[in-house]
């Protein structure tokens, strides 16, 4: 696994100092701790592009190189996910400002490394399921009207570009300022759109030390059943699994491999 001994333990280090909390909703938890998916990209073999090291900015690219993950603390979105177009597949690009939660950028992030479903799921459906409410326009509001999912232009389509965000009580409408956003480009796979939005929805706490929340009065915090221990425990549980997984998928791509000429025959190598 990448992430070797000393990463993992300062990680459990910043865990055992705090009592984890669970928080309602997700999407006002916080920030969290991004480990969540620099340690799962790392687990799955990404490494980091060689880069100025004094630099606060920093780039991680998946094993093939197609795909990669900056960070750039001076721009809006800190968080800026890239795919190269594969074949008949075209790139897509999705980014994420400070403070969406780590957990469920992870879970984004960890779906990179499965193979899609054989249909693509609608998340509007999600949406509704999760009991969110639809409006004529086409956005979907959170049921305590603090996070909304519209996409661009405002209408269900297909092809649009989708939009979330987090946002604090309006004064002279219904959103007021954005607490965090994310936004996915109109090539991207309806499917990770699906499991951004999957865990954005899910109503299981985050765990956060006390009082360490996006926005306090509108959080609901209680001291969590699970151990910092526990939550070391399923960290590393999860990075060995996203291990296995990127081992896997290497093992189902074809084998490029040139066979080599058969004996008593030359080859002369192409030239560019």
């Amino acid at each position: 696994m990448p992430v070797n001994e000393r990463q993992i333990a300062e990680f459990a280090a910043d865990q055992r100092w705090s009592t984890p909390f669970d928080t309602s909703p997700r999407h006002l938890a916080g920030r969290g701790d991004p480990r969540h998916f620099t340690h799962g990209l790392a687990a799955a073999g990404w490494t980091r592009a060689s880069s100025d090291p004094l630099s606060p900015e920093f780039v991680l690219r998946s094993p093939d190189r197609r795909t990669s993950l900056h960070f750039d603390p001076y721009n809006s979105h800190w968080w800026d996910l890239r795919a190269e177009p594969t074949g008949n597949r075209p790139g897509w690009g999705a980014s994420f400002s400070k403070l969406v939660p780590a957990e469920i950028l992870s879970s984004l992030t960890d779906a990179l490394h499965t193979p899609p479903p054989a249909k693509d799921p609608d998340p509007w459906q999600t949406l509704t399921a999760a009991d969110w409410h639809l409006d004529d326009q086409g956005v979907s509001r959170s049921p305590d009207r603090r996070c909304r999912v519209n996409p661009y232009p405002l209408h269900r389509q297909k092809a649009a570009t989708w939009q979330i965000v987090a946002h604090d009580h309006g004064y002279d409408g219904p959103d007021g300022l954005d607490i965090w956003s994310a936004r996915f480009d109109s090539r991207t796979p309806a499917h990770l759109v699906n499991i951004f939005v999957t865990a954005l929805v899910d109503t299981t706490p985050l765990q956060r030390p006390k009082g360490e929340t996006a926005d306090y009065s509108a959080t609901t915090q209680e001291r969590s059943s699970l151990t910092p221990q526990q939550i070391v425990d399923a960290h590393t549980a999860r990075l060995h699994a996203l291990s296995a997984q990127a081992r896997a998928a290497q093992r189902r791509k074809p084998n490029t491999t040139v066979a080599p000429a058969p004996p008593g025959r030359t080859t002369t190598p192409l030239r560019h």
